[in-house]
């Protein structure tokens, strides 16, 4: 780990500095995002530019906001630490995994700046005998966008520790290639020819693919774990410093887009279909939104259930304390929260992730 952490010192140190404006702040932010409904709120700001909307109505001036399409936590994680993004959104796993790896090291720090989505994640698969996780065999390819770490993985690997126990928690592991969404999508419409016949994925995609002949569900994570975020936001603990405006900025501009898909669905649909380039229609995307199991908000939901999980299994040698930062979070003054506060507090309590607006 140390060398692993000494290698990508050298490449953050090796990077431009982004540029900065009069106002002391960074002039440009550049955020990723990736497929699927789970990241409809940034392609709503992307759409409305809301970034530079609360950025300017903070005093930062034009701030030039540029979008990355990143899939699976590694690819992610890498980008940010090579200096490529300074904001990501990424699934819960990807996060844990890099704020472990980073711990105690001042130039790798990072901290969680809020929730992004909760949906429920299907099983897929057009082999007629499978019915359970039990029935899956060597026969199988079950396709996720990464394997092992992506959250598609970690959820499986949850799911997995459910029906066998921690100790088969990789059991289906072997069974799994890695693939984006829609790779995997078109994989399952063409009946498995590939090889690949399954799919562990989020909505668009794995709504779609129970359109198709042949493809029906084995199992979903709502079934199994419960509601949950799945996907968080988050930056160098260096960036956040440096730019507290800019960060409060990117957080509000999340929440009027979040306002955004609750009261005006239609046109948040079309955000995601002219940004995202999906083969899906306004009505398709809308009958997703009104699903009960997807949710969009920046207070975080569930998220030490992975943290204990990957923990437990020795994905992450350490994990953030629930117990950790004590003080009420209608106390956080900043756009900041460590790790630990992101996890640190049961769902009924909520977080207040340092805005200025508490839910408590």
């Amino acid at each position: 780990m140390a060398r692993w952490i000494a290698s990508v010192a050298t490449i953050a140190l090796a990077v431009a500095i982004p540029t900065r404006s009069a106002r002391g702040e960074a002039s440009e932010v550049r955020l990723s995002r990736g497929y699927g409904i789970l990241y409809l709120p940034l392609y709503v700001m992307e759409q409305r530019g809301l970034i530079e909307k609360h950025a300017k109505a903070a005093g930062l001036g034009g701030v030039k906001v540029t979008w990355r399409m990143l899939d699976g936590g590694n690819v992610i994680n890498d980008a940010m630490l090579a200096g490529a993004l300074d904001v990501a959104a990424i699934g819960v796993p990807g996060f844990l995994t890099l704020w472990a790896k980073a711990k105690g090291n001042a130039r790798l720090e990072i901290s969680g700046l809020c929730g992004l989505s909760t949906t429920s994640l299907y099983l897929n698969t057009t082999n007629p005998a499978v019915k359970t996780l039990r029935d899956f065999t060597d026969k199988d390819k079950i396709a996720l966008p990464g394997i092992k770490t992506s959250l598609s993985a970690v959820v499986l690997q949850m799911l997995v520790a459910h029906q066998f126990g921690d100790d088969n928690y990789a059991k289906l592991d072997p069974l799994t290639v890695g693939l984006s969404h829609p790779d995997a999508f078109a994989a399952l419409a063409s009946g498995g020819k590939g090889g690949v016949n399954s799919h562990f994925g989020s909505p668009p995609y794995s709504i779609l693919e129970l359109d198709k002949p042949g493809v029906h569900r084995v199992t979903s994570s709502f079934d199994v774990l419960g509601p949950m975020t799945l996907d968080v936001v988050y930056t160098l603990r260096k960036f956040h410093d440096a730019n507290p405006k800019l960060s409060a900025a990117i957080i509000a501009a999340l929440d009027e887009a979040n306002e955004i898909i609750a009261h005006d669905r239609s046109t948040a649909a079309q955000a995601y279909i002219s940004a995202s380039s999906a083969k899906v229609s306004e009505q398709e995307v809308l009958r997703m939104l009104a699903d009960p199991q997807t949710r969009f908000s920046t207070t975080p939901d569930g998220v030490m259930k992975f943290a204990a999980f990957m923990q437990r299994v020795g994905s992450i040698a350490v994990a953030p304390l629930p117990s950790r930062d004590s003080e009420p979070p209608r106390k956080l003054k900043n756009a900041r929260v460590n790790a630990a506060a992101l996890v640190r507090a049961p769902a009924h309590l909520g977080v207040c992730l340092g805005r200025s607006r508490c839910p408590l």
